[in-house]
């Protein structure tokens, strides 16, 4: 049997991991307090459950921490999440990881107190959002923005439509412009379905293109698609918890932002912690008090409130009244699929950050990053070639990539290369792939 994990905790992040981790058949135990939650979760995917309290030592043997790779301890409550750390760690599970809330306990000098107690990784799915907030931010022409190896690659999606000079032409076609040296086009999204384009493939009116471009080269998607690079000056969150304030923090030193929050109290402590931020105490469902507060001056707008609903209606309005940039947090997991479609430029999720940041450590050792995206099937795998054989020995046109899968950047020492079927791969080059996951298995074996 392969690796052996256990996740405490069955609601959307722990599900969202375990679904996963299942596609690359590791054998997982869930623990959660609630009989529906796991009976739920054992009807959708391949995995044992416990139902208990993952602070019992009882419950964590039950569920085999003793030889467990990995304890990943996401339930909603930190408290717990530590405990069951500590003592997963105490029963004999290699790795622990605990899901925290606290982000003081995230400072550099406070990390260590943790280290001690035996955990090896603490995650706040809020500072991870917040982070990829601002990322989305100082990108704002493209929906979602990735960099691999500290940013020498971008990989960027955007929606295209009819006024694009790309739509209705064939990827072959396109060969004949230089610009295709330096950037390439790496995945569709389609009515939902995701697409790892051949030369022959079509560009549709409303598809979602992934691009991916060495860093100095990404301003000319923006060329290729007809787009001008906007500066993003003026902001507008609404919201008040957790992830409102944390952005907030992380975007008041670079733009001017505006938060608007019902709760009075709330938004005197809001001004206490953000000196840079102009704080409104209002009903922000109301889109005429939006406006009166300066909603078509706003270069973008984040609905961070604990709403999926009201997030992606206000998100809706602040594109009617010409907001160029909207970003909106939702919760659940059906809303993911459809954002494309509706028009909010970019939702985020903070569980699914969560999720991904997490399946970057559980990888096996050749692989060293990985990301999805939201609404797409396939994510990013970043390979490193540690030996030689097929791999160096031939081009890639000559190795029989899976149809499902494609190699969409090669990282060799300092050089970065997009390559083309002629490439061919040298020992310790990075090679960013990016897969369906019915690709995997393949993918594993020609990398091993």
């Amino acid at each position: 049997m392969g690796m052996h994990i256990v996740i405490a905790g069955a609601g959307d992040m722990g599900y969202h991991l375990a679904e996963q981790l299942s596609y690359d058949n590791k054998d997982i135990t869930l623990i959660d307090t609630e009989r529906e939650v796991l009976d739920y979760v054992s009807s959708k995917l391949d995995v044992l459950t416990v139902m208990g309290d993952a602070t019992s030592i009882e419950v964590l043997q039950r569920a085999n921490v003793t030889n467990a790779s990995m304890l990943l301890a996401v339930t909603t409550s930190e408290k717990t999440n530590i405990v069951a750390a500590v003592l997963a760690k105490q029963l004999g599970a290699k790795m622990v990881m605990a899901r925290v809330r606290n982000h003081s306990y995230l400072n550099s000098e406070n990390v260590q107190y943790f280290h001690n107690l035996g955990i090896d990784n603490l995650i706040s799915p809020t500072m991870l959002c917040s982070k990829e907030i601002f990322n989305m931010i100082q990108n704002s022409s493209f929906t979602e923005v990735f960099d691999f190896e500290g940013g020498k690659l971008n990989i960027v999606g955007v929606t295209l439509d009819d006024s694009n000079p790309l739509v209705n032409q064939r990827i072959m076609d396109m060969k004949s412009n230089p610009i295709f040296e330096d950037i390439r086009i790496i995945a569709i999204l389609r009515d939902q379905k995701t697409i790892i384009p051949r030369g022959s493939n079509i560009i549709r009116n409303h598809d979602h293109v992934f691009f991916i471009s060495t860093k100095k080269h990404t301003e000319s998607i923006l060329d290729l698609i007809g787009q001008k690079k906007r500066e993003v000056k003026n902001i507008m969150i609404i919201g008040g918890d957790d992830m409102a304030l944390t952005t907030a923090l992380r975007l008041e030193h670079h733009y001017r932002v505006t938060l608007v929050n019902r709760d009075k109290e709330r938004c005197k402590w809001l001004a206490e912690q953000l000196p840079n931020t102009l704080i409104i105490n209002g009903d922000y469902k109301n889109v005429e008090l939006l406006i009166e507060e300066g909603l078509e001056q706003m270069d973008a707008f984040l609905a961070l409130t604990e709403s999926s609903e009201t997030n992606i209606i206000t998100s809706l309005s602040a594109k009617n009244h010409g907001v160029y940039k909207t970003i909106a947090h939702v919760d659940t997991r059906e809303y993911i699929h459809i954002s494309h479609s509706i028009g909010v430029d970019s939702l985020i999720n903070k569980k699914l950050v969560a999720a991904n940041e997490i399946s970057r450590f559980l990888r096996k050792g050749t692989v060293e990053a990985v990301s999805g995206i939201y609404g797409v099937d396939a994510e990013f795998i970043q390979y490193s070639v540690c030996k030689n054989n097929r791999l160096t020995r031939y081009p890639l046109k000559d190795l029989h990539f899976p149809d499902t899968a494609i190699v969409a950047g090669v990282i060799r020492g300092e050089e970065v290369y997009i390559p083309d079927g002629d490439f061919q791969m040298q020992m310790k080059d990075k090679a960013i792939v990016l897969a369906l996951p019915q690709a995997k298995a393949a993918l594993d074996k020609l990398f091993h």
